[in-house]
């Protein structure tokens, strides 16, 4: 028996929702970008047919816990009728190295974190008006993403792409079904809907790009979270250049993955193109978006800080506390 309580996904899935997240996400942002010695080492392993296994950890100096967390995610596994996501997080005592808990997810701390994040990035750097948005991909993160901007932005319309546009038609019934408010729709003209919209979203796992720096206007925001792997991307060198502020998560982190990592290999930006971390502009340390006019990119690689946050907010509400 083990002397550390263990929770299943299905009570972690009925104990947690995205907008518990929100708050805590962002405290972490601040927290991992302001703290001396805040420790958040990553490793992405590869894996056959396109799966892949992200181990991130995570301690804050003074906090309670320390964090391991491992992420699967095979994207085959839709074609098997299976899950895509896997894996679990287990906290332990930052005192003794104690295990505190085990929370076997089954990725669903990861992906609300994740649409938490990306719901905070649009509240910091999108102009406050935004009405329309466009989701690139037809996931689960791309259907979480879509969720939490209607959190923080009054959105009126969204537009959703895929490659298989019969996914993308699924996933817009869904929402429209969902979010009455919203006026939601599939395109199979993603260009068209990023010009229209306010808020662009990249959530694929697309080893080329998805979206263009030619399709980019003025006032715009774009959250990039797809490419989370060297080999992932899913914006053009273009879209680097055209944008006013390109605000990471990590620029560790996204020196070595996704789409500033590939602009550089290619010598399409230089690493100055990092303007700051999103947890510096939270702080008031490095400005977000300076005018309405101002094109902000967040491109976010996923940091072990958030996953710290999540994991005790959900530890907190399985065991009836307030978080």
């Amino acid at each position: 028996m083990t002397s550390f309580p263990l929770y299943t996904a299905d009570r972690v899935r009925a104990a947690v929702d995205l907008a518990d997240l929100l708050e805590p996400v962002a405290d972490a942002f601040t927290a991992f970008s302001t703290t001396e010695g805040a420790q958040a080492p990553v490793m992405v392993l590869p894996v056959a047919d396109g799966g892949d296994s992200h181990v991130k950890a995570a301690h804050l100096p003074g906090g309670r816990h320390f964090l391991v967390k491992i992420a699967n995610w095979f994207p085959g596994n839709r074609a098997r009728g299976l899950p895509e996501g896997g894996g679990f997080v287990a906290l332990f005592d930052a005192s003794t190295g104690a295990v505190t808990a085990v929370l076997e997810d089954e990725h669903h701390l990861s992906d609300l974190r994740t649409a938490a994040a990306g719901a905070v990035c649009a509240r910091v750097l999108s102009r406050p008006d935004a009405t329309r948005a466009t989701v690139l991909g037809t996931g689960m993160q791309a259907e979480l993403q879509a969720r939490a901007l209607t959190l923080v932005r009054p959105l009126r319309q969204l537009h959703v792409w895929g490659r298989d546009h019969h996914r993308a038609l699924a996933l817009a019934g869904r929402l429209g079904r969902d979010l009455p408010h919203l006026d939601v729709a599939a395109t199979d003209d993603p260009e068209r809907a990023v010009r229209r919209s306010d808020i662009v979203v990249t959530a694929t796992a697309s080893p080329t790009p998805v979206l263009f720096g030619s399709w980019l206007r003025p006032g715009q925001h774009v959250t990039a979270l797809g490419a989370d792997a060297p080999a992932k991307r899913e914006l053009d060198g273009a879209c680097l250049h055209r944008a006013t502020r390109v605000i990471v998560d990590s620029r560790e982190l996204a020196l070595r993955y996704g789409d500033v990592h590939a602009a550089l290999a290619r010598g399409e930006v230089t690493r100055d193109r990092v303007d700051g971390e999103i947890g510096e502009v939270l702080a008031g340390r490095v400005p977000g978006r300076r005018t309405p006019e101002d094109i902000t990119v967040a491109k976010l690689i996923g940091i072990g800080p958030q996953d710290l946050a999540a994991a005790q907010t959900a530890l907190a509400l399985l065991e009836g506390r307030n978080p």
